[in-house]
């Protein structure tokens, strides 16, 4: 866990400089910051998909620099509570006796390119919205507790810390010259098949046989290293413009 930290403040650091660096010419350079909250949920060896009925709350705050109407940098810091169980939405029969579940604290930085398709800083623009996307890269670390399978003898707490790569999509509307109110879903691609603490080290679950059934299985598989864990964010973002010397024009 100590290197999950370090990792995490080391990341926070290059963040924090590379929105907020003063170059010589920042003074024509327009800088925002704000903060959001929303929803959160994953998809790994419990949930396929992504399921309403399996969420978490999540929280940010971020600090942006703004290149032009098109180009912003912006970096962030997140905390979300995400969580999962079989026994609320089970994949199949098998995963319903599994029984496999966990929950816990996760928490990201990252630094993401964002992409506008519309002029809509301009005060002159002729819209006060634009769609836009994102894809940057990020740090994240998750403490959390679960258990396996049914009567997992050992249902303790662990911890895991991953890259991720953070992309998606949203739409901001300029509430004024000031303020900006934004929709966004973005997704997590990490590089760890642990987050829900079922990997493919363990590739099964020892049983002892029946010997009323001797041809019934004494084991069945539950996680899928190959197949690594996702998760995504949901939520709303209002965020203040601190200086604009001059407009963007083309």
């Amino acid at each position: 866990m100590k290197k999950n930290k370090f990792w995490i403040l080391s990341l926070s650091f290059l963040l924090v400089f590379l929105v907020f660096l003063n170059p010589e010419n920042s003074i024509a350079q327009k800088y925002d910051a704000g903060g959001g909250f929303g929803i959160a949920t994953y998809s790994g060896d419990i949930i396929r998909g992504l399921d309403p009925n399996q969420i978490g709350l999540q929280g940010t705050l971020f600090g942006r620099r703004n290149f032009d109407n098109v180009w912003s940098l912006r970096g962030g810091l997140s905390f979300a509570r995400l969580n999962a169980a079989d026994s609320i939405n089970p994949i199949d029969p098998v995963m319903a006796y599994r029984n496999a579940g966990f929950n816990g604290s996760l928490f990201e930085a990252s630094v993401v390119m964002e992409y506008h398709f519309l002029d809509f800083t301009n005060r002159y623009a002729q819209f006060r919205f634009s769609p836009y996307g994102f894809l940057g890269l990020g740090f994240s670390g998750f403490v959390g507790k679960g258990r396996k399978f049914e009567d997992d003898p050992n249902p303790t707490g662990y911890n895991v810390g991953t890259p991720v790569i953070p992309f998606g999509i949203g739409i901001k509307y300029k509430l004024s010259d000031k303020w900006i109110l934004a929709a966004e879903f973005g997704a997590r691609a990490t590089f760890t098949d642990a987050l829900d603490k079922l990997y493919g080290e363990e590739p099964f679950i020892p049983r002892f046989p029946d010997p009323n059934n001797p041809n019934t299985l004494t084991g069945y598989n539950y996680g899928n290293y190959s197949d690594k864990d996702w998760y995504y964010f949901l939520g709303i973002t209002l965020s203040y413009t601190f200086s604009s010397v001059k407009c963007y024009s083309y």
